[in-house]
């Protein structure tokens, strides 16, 4: 029992620490992403809603068909049918069951257009799906590059701290050879120990990025962590010549345009199902029934069920109802029809207008963004020459140590907003992709 104890304890304590040091990719974040949102759920159940509809609207061919039982009691006076004369408090006790059946043969196609209208209905909803799912898609990467480039940040200030570590040994063996005062030291501590409180923002910087992503999972943020991916040198090989290839996919195949078209449609229907409460409906019935009624004066009883076999009958029925006057509601309906189609239709081009400034943008911020990388390279070039030069006039002592620090200062800047323009321009580009039906992948 011990042993047994002892198994169960390790393989407890190695699923915990595998659940504690599992890193995530990208794909696992955007597929646990998509499987436990709130609003993508929302969305299914809304397909299965839709699927009802169908089943429904299907259901509208078919004939209606019900069965009825009744059981009558009446008290009061009467005549005798056969002396055809009053008699008083008499008491008649009544049965009686029918089955009916009702079949529409024309509505001016009504049937036909709410069944098709539900058919849209359901593939308006997915394409609202597919939308919720990018859009969550485009902030789960967004969230994934913004660990990674807080991680890079982090880098850099441990980098420049060990250097300043480096430097405080430097000056220390300086001042006690007697080239540099001792108040150098206390300078370079200063700067140590604002490193360090970089340090120390940056790996908050890294939690805060953690735990966004996280939420936006659904998954516990203690242990949570994310595989590391080598974003390389950004090329300007990954732009875009000319953003009309970008608009022409994305007016053809986005679920946005897509959804709008649909919504066109389904206001036309619409049009046509308000059109046909002018026409007539003709509806054909069927019943089959029989009654039994029997009172203490009649002259000639049957039993129960030999009067309802004696009384039973089919009776066949066509009906036609025509509209004439209807208070103007159907007048209204149809002109309320007419001009939600003419919004569905102003909404396509509203949409169409606003993904064209949404490409636009994005292209021009990517070809942006790829000019800051280029300047942020030179200038991170620059600064290290110009911080080599500091370093060997400090150690000539023809540099003060607050001329040192700024020149260090610059060069820590420089290198965060090369790291900042590379996410910058790799999100960018990312996005151009997304509009493009390209699956974003981070290389």
């Amino acid at each position: 029992m011990k042993t047994k104890f002892l198994l169960v304890l390790i393989l407890l304590l190695s699923i915990s620490i595998t659940a504690q040091t599992k890193k995530w990719t990208l794909q696992e974040c955007v597929n646990q992403a998509i499987e436990n949102n709130i609003s993508i759920k929302q969305g299914q159940n809304t397909l299965l809603v839709n699927k009802q509809d169908i089943k429904a609207s299907k259901g509208a061919f078919l004939p209606n068909v019900s069965g009825s039982l009744g059981q009558g009691l009446s008290i009061g006076s009467g005549f005798d049918p056969v002396s055809n004369q009053r008699i008083n408090n008499q008491t008649t006790h009544s049965f009686n069951y029918s089955i009916n059946a009702n079949q529409t043969l024309f509505n001016g196609f009504r049937n036909k257009n709410l069944y098709k209208q539900s058919q849209l209905n359901l593939e308006t909803s997915e394409l609202d799906l597919n939308i919720v799912k990018d859009n969550l898609s485009l902030n789960v990467v967004n969230s994934y590059l913004n660990i990674l480039f807080n991680k890079e940040n982090l880098a850099i200030a441990e980098q420049q701290y060990d250097f300043t570590q480096k430097q405080l040994k430097q000056v220390k063996e300086l001042v006690n050879a007697g080239v540099q005062p001792r108040a150098n030291i206390q300078d370079v501590e200063a700067t140590l120990s604002n490193d360090f409180q970089k340090i120390t923002v940056a790996q908050n910087n890294i939690e805060l990025a953690k735990l966004t992503l996280s939420q936006l999972l659904q998954v516990p943020f203690k242990g949570f962590d994310v595989a590391d991916i080598e974003i390389g040198t950004p090329s300007e090989i990954v732009l875009y010549d000319d953003v009309t290839p970008i608009l022409d996919y994305a007016y053809t195949h986005r679920s946005e345009v897509k959804k709008a078209e649909k919504n066109i449609e389904s206001a036309k229907l619409g049009t046509e199902i308000s059109k046909s409460r002018f026409m007539p409906t003709i509806s054909l019935g069927y019943r089959f029934g029989s009654v039994w009624s029997e009172a203490k004066q009649d002259f000639l009883k049957q039993g129960f069920f030999k009067e309802l076999d004696i009384n039973k009958g089919h009776n066949l029925t066509v009906n036609a109802s025509i509209p004439i006057f209807s208070r103007f509601q159907n007048k209204t309906a149809v002109a309320k029809s007419r001009i939600q189609e003419e919004n569905s239709q102003l909404e396509l081009e509203r949409i169409k207008l606003e993904l064209e400034t949404t490409i636009q943008r994005a292209f021009t911020d990517a070809k942006a963004a790829y000019r800051t990388y280029e300047a942020a390279q030179k200038s991170l070039a620059a600064q290290k020459i110009s911080f080599d030069n500091s370093q060997e006039r400090y150690s000539l002592g023809a540099m003060n140590a607050f001329d040192l620090d700024q020149a260090r200062l610059r060069l820590l800047n420089a290198e965060s907003a090369l790291v900042t323009a590379k996410y910058d321009f790799v999100f960018k580009t990312k996005v151009l992709d997304f509009y493009l039906g390209k699956t974003i992948v981070l290389e």
